[in-house]
């Protein structure tokens, strides 16, 4: 089990042993949360981090909160999940021809990873892009966008995030063959009580993706 970054540690450690008024019957997972879906999946989607009383608590990305919720739904309705929910790992939910990373696999305090704790993070994204091979990439929010293309940056695959502006519903062609970037606000609290980001706003980005890589 992951140890580098003792903050993290010690946060998502302290929150599986306090636990939440309303989980107090859960066995918290508390440890790194893995990614989740289906190996083969033509499209990577890079969240930013379980949720403290989400995938720290569930042991599974996106699972167990609101933002979850949001996420499963949309992709229910799109084609690329079985099930519109996902409450524990055992509920049953599987994805289709898409797979789940998170840019930090620990619950930081206040959803705010620092800098060195995402580098600590990068080798294990770096391998699942390596096993997957995704024709499309999904960054929700500006972290996990500028996590995947600060990779790429400094594998000299491109020379900076200049052409690359976070904007909802953008795609980006990359160079050399790269899997397209595709890009939606992050679907946390904050996004979709305010209605930065809505339903419909999320489905049409997914269904844009299930465009592109229909067929290939």
């Amino acid at each position: 089990m992951c140890r580098k970054c003792p903050r993290l540690v010690c946060y998502r450690e302290k929150v599986a042993a306090e636990k939440r008024r309303a989980f107090l019957g859960w066995d918290y997972w508390g440890k790194p949360v893995p990614g989740f879906g289906d190996p083969r999946a033509k499209l990577l989607i890079l969240g930013l981090a379980p949720a403290a009383h989400g995938g720290n608590r569930t042991g599974r990305v996106f699972t167990g909160d609101r933002s979850g919720d949001f996420l499963y739904k949309a992709l229910y309705e799109t084609g690329f999940s079985n099930q519109p929910t996902s409450t524990h790992r055992g509920d049953g939910l599987k994805l289709r021809n898409a797979y789940i990373a998170a840019t930090i696999r620990c619950a930081p305090p206040a959803n705010k990873p620092l800098p060195s704790e995402l580098a600590n993070c990068l080798p294990y994204f770096e391998k699942e892009l390596e096993l997957i091979r995704p024709r499309a990439i999904l960054a929700l929010g500006s972290i996990a966008m500028r996590a995947y293309l600060g990779l790429l940056k400094r594998d000299g695959q491109i020379k900076g995030f200049a052409k690359y502006p976070l904007r909802h519903g953008a795609s980006y062609e990359l160079p050399g063959g790269l899997p397209r970037l595709f890009v939606s606000y992050h679907p946390s609290q904050q996004n979709t009580f305010t209605g930065k980001l809505t339903e419909t706003m999320m489905v049409d980005v997914l269904l844009a993706i299930r465009k592109f890589i229909g067929g290939k």
